[in-house]
C-alpha cells in the first residue's frame, strides 16, 4: 500500500475484516458475511476497493466502490460474481493467478501494481493488498483484498518520465523527426481517442509542414503539407497566424475552418481540432501543436495541460534543431558570402571524385580568381570589397545547378566542381564562359558602376589527376597562367580554351 495517512485505518479494517471472520467461524455464504461485517457502512463510504473473496475467487463482498464498476458493466453487484464476469479473459486470468498463489501458500501481498483493463477500455492501475483469511481452525477459506486507484499517480508518473526522457533526447542531439514523433505519441498514449500532430513553420514563415503526425491518416498529411497560414485555414492556420491557441469545438460549424479545409477533416471523420503555436525564446512562431477528436467536444483539463506540456517540448526542440542547423552552417560556410567554404568544399570534393572513380563519371575542377580585386579594396575600402565579393557569390549561385558544387576558398578566390557536367568538355568551357560573363557584368555600388573581372583555371578528372590536391594544384596553375597571359581569360590545364576574351 501507498505511504500516506489512510494506510493506517486501512490495515486496520483488514485485520478486523479477519477478526469478524475468525471469531465467527463464517462459512462465506453471501447473507452470513453481510450480517457479520459491522464495518460495512464505513467500509461503503471508502473510496477504495475493499472486497472478500472465497477459495474459487468469487466475491463475497465488496464495497460500494468496487460495486461502482460492477453495477456499470453488469447492472449488478459483484457477490456471487469472478472477475471473468467483469474483465476481459486475459486480466481476468492474471488477477485469478496472483490470488490463488496467495490463498496456497498463505503468504500475503502488499503493495502490488495491478493493470486492470474494463470492459470499455479504460485502464486502471490499482495498489492492492491481499490478504489470506483463515477460519477458527486457521484453515484458508478466501482472501481479503484492498486496491487503492493509483491511475492518476501512475499517470503522472509516466508524463515525468516520458517528459525526463524527451529533455535526454533533445540534449543528446537525437533528430527533430525522433523527438517529436516520441513526444506524439506519448501524449496519445494519455488520451482516448485523440489524434495529436506538429507543423512546423517552414522558412518563409508563411506555410506548415508536417513535423509529426504518425496517427493521422497518410492521405490526410499528404494534403496539409504545406499548406498557407491565415486567419480562416483551420485550427493550426489560424493558431500559426494568431500566434494564440485555438479550439474549434465543432470543425463542420465553425467558421475558421474555410469550405475547403472543413470538407477535408470532415472527409476523413474529423469534428473538433484544437491548436497552439511554438513559440521560440524571441516569441517567434514555430510551429503548431495539434489534437484531433472524432466528437464535436471541447477540451478536457487533462487535453489542456498535456497540450501546454506539449507545445513547451516541442518548441524547445524546434528551437534546438533551428540553432544546430546555425552551427553548421556557420562551420560549413563562409560568413561573408553564404557559400560552401574550404573545409566543407574540400569534404565535398573528395566525395565527388569518390563516386566518379565508382560510377566512371567526368569530373570538373575550375579555380576563380578576380583580377585587380586588390585595387578596388584599396581604392574604395573594405567594406566595398565585401559587398562585390558578396554581388558576385550570388551571380554565380545562380549560375551552377544543385549537383554542382560553389566554394570561397578565402579572399578573392573561389571554385566550382562539375561533378555530373551532363556535356563534353566544350559543353563545360561553355557553361564556364557564362559564368565568367556573368562575373563581369556591372556591379552598381552607391551610384558606381565597377567591373570586376576574373581568371579561370580549369582540369578535368581524371585525366588531370585523380586526387582532390592534385586536380586543385592543376586548376590553381592553370589559373595562374591565364592571369600570366593578360587576365580576365580561361586556360585549361596544359593548354588554352579555345574562346575569347570577355
Amino acid at each position: 500500500m501507498p505511504e500516506d495517512s489512510s494506510r493506517e485505518p486501512l490495515e486496520e479494517l483488514c485485520s478486523r475484516l479477519l477478526r469478524i471472520a475468525t471469531e465467527s467461524e463464517i462459512d462465506l455464504d453471501t447473507a452470513r458475511v453481510n450480517r457479520e461485517l459491522e464495518t460495512r457502512t464505513l467500509l461503503d463510504q471508502l473510496p477504495d476497493f475493499i472486497y472478500v473473496k472465497d477459495r474459487r475467487s468469487r466475491f463475497v463482498f465488496a464495497n460500494a466502490a468496487a460495486n461502482r464498476i460492477s453495477r456499470a458493466r453488469l447492472g449488478s453487484d459483484l457477490v456471487g460474481k469472478t472477475d471473468f464476469d467483469l474483465l476481459d479473459n486475459e486480466t481476468a486470468r492474471r488477477l485469478f493467478i496472483t490470488e490463488q498463489e496467495v490463498m496456497s501458500s498463505g503468504v500475503a501481498i502488499n503493495g502490488l501494481e495491478e493493470r486492470v483493463r474494463l470492459p470499455e477500455g479504460r485502464i486502471l492501475w490499482l495498489m492492492t493488498t491481499k490478504t489470506p483469511l483463515r477460519d477458527a481452525s486457521g484453515q484458508i477459506v478466501g482472501l481479503i483484498g484492498i486496491s487503492r486507484n493509483i491511475t492518476e499517480r501512475k499517470r503522472q508518473d509516466d508524463l515525468r518520465h516520458g517528459h525526463a526522457r524527451l529533455l535526454e533526447m533533445i540534449a543528446r542531439g537525437q533528430p527533430l523527426t525522433a523527438v517529436l514523433d516520441a513526444l506524439v505519441r506519448l501524449v496519445e498514449a494519455e488520451l482516448d481517442g485523440i489524434i495529436a500532430s506538429v507543423l512546423l513553420l517552414d522558412e518563409t514563415g508563411e506555410r506548415l509542414m508536417n513535423g509529426s503526425s504518425p496517427n493521422l491518416p497518410l492521405a490526410y498529411v499528404k494534403l496539409i503539407d504545406g499548406f498557407e497560414i491565415g486567419p480562416r485555414r483551420g485550427s493550426c492556420g489560424t493558431a500559426a497566424w494568431r500566434r494564440e491557441a485555438v479550439v474549434v469545438r465543432d470543425i463542420q460549424a465553425d467558421p475558421l475552418w474555410d469550405e475547403n479545409f472543413r470538407e477535408l477533416a470532415l472527409m476523413f471523420g474529423f469534428r473538433s481540432c484544437w491548436s497552439s503555436p511554438l513559440l521560440g525564446p524571441d516569441g517567434r512562431v514555430l510551429g503548431t501543436f495539434a489534437l484531433y477528436s472524432a466528437a464535436v467536444r471541447e477540451p478536457t483539463p487533462l487535453e489542456t495541460e498535456l497540450t501546454a506540456m506539449a507545445t513547451d517540448i516541442a518548441g524547445i526542440a524546434v528551437e534546438r534543431a533551428h540553432n544546430e542547423a546555425r552551427i553548421q552552417h556557420m562551420a560549413h560556410h563562409d560568413p561573408l558570402t553564404g557559400l560552401p567554404n574550404r573545409a566543407f568544399f574540400w569534404a565535398q570534393f573528395s566525395r565527388a571524385l569518390h563516386e566518379a572513380q565508382r560510377e566512371r563519371r567526368k569530373v570538373t575542377v575550375a579555380y576563380i580568381d578576380l583580377d585587380n580585386f586588390k585595387t578596388i579594396n584599396d581604392t574604395l575600402g573594405h567594406a566595398a570589397g565585401d559587398e562585390i565579393l558578396r554581388s558576385l557569390a550570388a551571380r554565380m549561385s545562380n549560375c551552377i545547378r544543385a549537383s554542382d558544387l560553389l566554394a570561397r576558398l578565402g579572399g578573392d578566390e573561389f571554385a566550382v566542381v562539375f561533378s555530373n557536367p551532363g556535356h563534353d568538355e566544350i559543353g563545360v568551357i561553355r557553361r564556364l564562359q557564362q559564368l565568367r560573363a556573368e562575373i563581369a557584368r556591372p556591379v552598381v555600388l552607391e551610384g558606381q558602376s565597377l567591373v570586376a573581372t576574373c581568371s579561370m583555371g580549369v582540369a578535368f578528372f581524371p585525366q588531370d589527376g585523380e586526387t582532390p590536391e592534385a586536380l586543385l594544384a592543376r586548376a590553381d596553375k592553370a589559373m595562374y597562367e591565364a592571369k600570366g597571359m593578360g587576365r580576365n581569360m580561361l586556360q585549361i590545364s596544359g593548354r588554352m580554351a579555345a574562346e575569347p576574351r570577355v
